[in-house]
């Protein structure tokens, strides 16, 4: 009797339906694990290419030599791109004035807009796969239940045909059927921790590239407050210089 029972015996003992129901909690599981090691990996990545990217960033000078090396190296990681289109978007700026409806308010808005449009890509990026994580999360318990039902409800009328109500002839078809909701809770309990993992590293990972974000914006808007100082400063250096020499000239003469 025991060797009559089992996983096997469970497979030979499915109809449609629940072998419908198998292939769906398969297919759950096999994605949901999918999406669980190639995020985890990317992540990974993303945050050694971060982490070396901003070490170099605060090591240079100036804006200007992180914009060289930009030509000659393209971004490769969500940090490298933000603070590329912060330093184009403030090149633009300056190009096409207020001329262009994309700068029109300022280079500030335009900043703003532009570095608020590089956040919320970057927040879709991360957030690829998970609606599939948390769906398997969610439903394989449901899909396997529906399983186990499915499954209890033709054996209870196989045995109801039979005539044989006993403990044994029960307690096997109903254990055999119990194994859906087995499947469901095992395709389920990975992909819920799996979600919330995901979803708790998303969360750092956008605060951090926001307060990155104030740091460009506010280095990009002070650079530019200074080049401008430093332009009126000049001719006003100048003038005072020729009024200067102009006054000692008089003083000259009349001390002739």
């Amino acid at each position: 009797m025991e060797q009559g029972l089992g996983f096997s015996n469970f497979l030979t003992q499915l109809d449609g339906v629940g072998m419908t129901v198998l292939v769906l909690l398969i297919s759950l599981s096999v994605a949901s694990w999918y999406l669980i090691f190639t995020k985890s990996i990317a992540n990974y990545v993303a945050k050694r290419r971060a982490e070396i990217f901003l070490k170099h960033f605060w090591s240079v000078d100036s804006l200007q030599a992180v914009s060289a090396q930009f030509k000659t190296t393209a971004p490769n990681n969500a940090f490298a791109e933000l603070a590329k289109l912060g330093i184009d978007a403030a090149v633009d700026s300056k190009i096409y004035s207020s001329n262009k409806l994309a700068v029109a308010g300022g280079t500030s808005e335009f900043l703003t807009r532009t570095l608020r449009n590089g956040i919320d890509q970057e927040t879709a990026h991360v957030e690829n796969g998970l609606t599939l994580i948390a769906s398997a999360g969610s439903a394989a318990p449901y899909i396997g239940l529906f399983g186990t039902v499915w499954g209890i409800y033709h054996a209870l009328i196989q045995i109801g045909l039979s005539g044989q109500g006993t403990l044994d002839k029960v307690a096997g078809p109903v254990g055999e059927a119990l194994i859906m909701t087995a499947l469901g809770l095992a395709v389920a309990i990975p992909a819920v921790l799996a979600y919330n993992a995901f979803v708790r590293r998303n969360r750092i990972w956008i605060a951090r590239l926001e307060a990155f974000a104030h740091d460009l914006f506010t280095l990009i808007t002070i650079g530019d407050n200074r080049n401008q100082a430093d332009e009126v400063s000049a001719p006003t250096l100048q003038s005072s210089q020729s009024t200067v020499n102009e006054v000692n000239h008089i003083a000259i003469e009349r001390g002739q």
